[in-house]
């Protein structure tokens, strides 16, 4: 247990930071499970539509440091890829 009140403010600053962190990974989450919905349909304007919303919240949680820039750019890059597939298929 901290005993400093520098440690204890680090503490609650870890804490509020872990939280909102995990708040921003799931909404990455939230939005490729969307973008997977939209693939299985298989319409090529909700899949694009869904794949834009997917690039913004990624773009989103790299420049805050949630995620590293190229995590982002990785993941970016394999839903694209399945994009292509989709609407092609």
């Amino acid at each position: 247990m901290a005993h400093s009140l520098s440690a204890k403010k680090r503490i609650r600053q870890n804490a509020k930071r872990r939280a909102h962190n995990r708040w921003r990974k799931t909404g990455i989450k939230e939005t490729v499970k969307a973008f997977e919905t939209a693939c299985k349909d298989g319409k090529p304007d909700a899949i694009q539509d869904a794949l834009c919303a997917c690039y913004k919240e990624l773009d989103q949680v790299a420049a805050k440091g949630t995620i590293h820039k190229n995590t982002a750019s990785r993941r970016k890059a394999r839903l694209a890829a399945r994009a292509n597939k989709a609407v092609n298929a």
